[in-house]
């Protein structure tokens, strides 16, 4: 109640915080109790357009784990009594107008692992104290007004994934320890006033795909990042003493102070007779390395130009001329998409279904032999819903791979692309949903060894003239061996759609792909993007779930068309279940797969499911590790043959496990 008195325009949204009618806090709205002991250990205040002050009195829960008070208008400070809440792992207050400078008892909460103060009026410096949340994968502090030099101790943050400092004012260098975050995928830094260079130890980001140093005043040269070619050059730009060929400004050799001067001849000589001698190394280099990419991978030398290898018989009577033919040598005109990794192009060949051409940007990404096992293992796998690999070449003019054209291109384009060709109703995006899941399940399942995808995402997901989902992109999939747990060195995976516990701990099984595939579920109910700007849509659905008003967040298209919206409600649920916080109390693909099935018309789900499935059974083992003190009140559905099957969202999701 304390609380509630620093808080204005409370009179309509917490109208139930009353301790003389209702002294049960833990049904209040926004407020979210153990179940055993009955402390509070969650606030969900987001969006209630709140004013008034973050009272003190939040320090005296101290079994408090989540606090969300994001996109509100509060004022004042972020109280130093934020420290005693030694339990917090969860604090959001993005988009409101907190002042102030961010406290440093905040350090003591070691449990941290998501901390979003961005959006605000916050200033004075970042507390040093922060290196102490060794846990920490979120830290967004951007878009305030913090000044001094960003602390070395944030090089401590051996579990972070995601690091935005931009729009402040930053002065001061970058600490080289930065370059120790090896889980780091995206750090931003931009319209700052940084000085210095940009420390050489940031080559070692293994894992870095989002960089912008754009507007400071950094000075130097540009030094080896790995990945650096799939940033924009407007990563950089605003840093007028910043040099390099990736900025298309050279930098200038280093001239010692006694400088000797030539003739203008003399250096025209020097400069043709240099470029000479390099142009003939690079022909002689190039014409060296050609040969050896044709013989490369084979024991047999490879005379005359590459060769296709065969991976379906329909490939059998076409030839690598056939294909260069057929797009005019790989023509910009074909291309029919790009990614991050490779180009894709529509190749029409003669007597034979379109195909999906796609090619690599490295030629060489990894050891032939095993480049060439991997594609070999892709190209076997049969099955309605995975994008057929029927053959590849490997060629001076890259790595290309031969796969079915998918007539209605990827879901991402079909739900959040500039031009929709079509609406997707409900009964379309179930089909969807119901055989990209049965693509997962099959790889989990049925390959021996199993395959994991690594990079489940709406934009994976191919749709062909019958609107039949069928998964792609298999080119980071690896077989994973069934004896053993896989570590991965790096992670691998699209911002959006990773499993965080994937992202802190490199550890990769089967449960991260129903994870992504969660979020891919999230998307076709919303029509919402995994990620839109600053806005991250499991954790809006998440933030409905708390009161009951996901269904709120529904597609219209969907509403419109769907004659069941209990399916509608049953598919949130089952989403929130596959992007549960650990990875053991997920569903398997299986499981999934049966789930969207028994969503489907009788006629159709006779040859989908082999045997009747109860969804109240698998909600209640899915969704409660323990039997809960108090029944949750059901939901009656009218017209529904499971009408007891719903309970409440926030009971599902169980936030001791969020």
């Amino acid at each position: 109640m304390s609380i509630k008195e620093s808080f204005s325009n409370v009179v309509n949204v917490l109208v139930d915080w009353d301790d003389v009618h209702n002294e049960d806090f833990c049904s209040w709205r926004g407020v979210f109790c153990d179940n055993d002991s009955f402390s509070v250990v969650s606030l969900n205040l987001s969006n209630l357009n709140l004013g008034g002050e973050i009272s003190p009195a939040i320090g005296d829960l101290r079994n408090l784990q989540s606090i969300d008070f994001q996109g509100n208008m509060l004022t004042g400070q972020i109280p130093e009594e934020i420290g005693n809440c030694a339990s917090l792992y969860h604090l959001d207050v993005r988009d409101n107008k907190l002042t102030g400078t961010i406290p440093s008892s905040i350090g003591n909460c070691t449990s941290f692992e998501i901390l979003y103060l961005h959006g605000n009026k916050l200033t004075g410096p970042i507390p040093p104290e922060l290196g102490n949340m060794s846990k920490l994968s979120y830290l967004q502090l951007n878009d305030n007004q913090l000044v001094g030099s960003i602390p070395p101790e944030l090089g401590k943050l051996e579990q972070l994934f995601e690091l935005d400092l931009s729009s402040n004012n930053f002065s001061g260098p970058i600490p080289a320890l930065i370059g120790d975050l090896e889980h780091l995928l995206t750090f931003d830094l931009s319209f700052n006033n940084v000085t210095g260079s940009i420390p050489v130890e940031l080559g070692q980001l293994q894992n870095i795909v989002s960089l912008n140093f754009s507007y400071n005043n950094l000075s130097g040269i540009v030094p080896p990042i790995r990945n650096l070619t799939r940033f924009p050059p407007d990563s950089f730009v605003g840093n007028p003493l910043l040099c390099g060929n990736r900025l298309g400004s050279i930098c200038g050799p280093y001239v010692p102070k006694s400088k000797v001067i030539f003739s203008r001849a003399v250096v025209v000589c020097i400069t043709l007779g240099f470029m000479t001698l390099m142009s003939m190394i690079i022909v002689v280099i190039y014409k060296s390395n050609q040969q050896k990419q044709l013989t490369k991978g084979s024991n047999k030398t490879v005379q005359g130009p590459p060769k296709l290898v065969v991976l379906h018989l329909d490939m059998a009577i076409h030839t690598f001329d056939d294909i260069m033919r057929n797009t005019e040598d790989l023509s910009e005109k074909y291309i029919i998409g790009y990614g991050a990794s490779s180009t894709v192009y529509k190749c029409v060949l003669k007597n034979s279904r379109p195909l999906a051409v796609k090619r690599l940007y490295n030629q060489y990404p990894c050891n032939v032999h095993e480049f060439e096992t991997e594609l070999e293992t892709i190209g076997s796998i049969r099955h309605r819903n995975i994008v057929s690999l029927h053959g590849y070449a490997l060629s001076p003019r890259g790595n290309l791979l031969f796969y079915d054209y998918m007539e209605n291109g990827s879901l991402w384009d079909l739900l959040h692309g500039p031009s929709k060709k079509v609406k997707l109703d409900w009964e379309t995006r179930l089909k969807v949903a119901v055989g990209a899941a049965q693509g997962l399940a099959y790889l989990h399942h049925d390959c021996n060894p199993r395959i994991i995808h690594r990079d489940v995402k709406s934009s994976n997901i191919l749709l062909d003239e019958n609107f039949e989902a069928h998964l792609s992109d298999f080119g980071i999939a690896k077989c994973i061996p069934t004896t053993k747990t896989h570590a991965s060195t790096f992670v691998m995976g699209t911002i959006g759609y990773i499993d965080p516990e994937y992202a802190r701990t490199s550890r990769l099984t089967e449960k991260s792909d129903v994870y992504s595939f969660g979020i891919v579920l999230l998307e076709l109910l919303t029509g919402k993007k995994a990620v839109d700007n600053e806005s991250n849509l499991q954790q809006l659905i998440l933030s409905r779930a708390d009161d009951n008003t996901v269904m709120e967040a529904v597609d219209p298209e969907v509403s419109v068309t769907c004659m069941d919206l209990t399916h509608v409600k049953k598919s949130f649920q089952l989403a929130l279940l596959c992007t549960k916080r650990h990875p053991s109390e997920r569903p398997t693909m299986q499981d999934v797969s049966r789930v969207l099935v028994s969503f489907v018309p009788a006629p159709t789900k006779a040859s989908l499911l082999p045997k009747p499935f109860d969804y109240a059974k698998f909600v209640m083992d899915k969704g409660q590790q323990q039997p809960p003190l108090h029944q949750p009140q059901l939901l009656q559905e009218n017209n529904s043959s499971d009408a007891h099957w719903f309970m409440r969202f926030k009971e599902v999701v169980s936030k001791n496990t969020l």
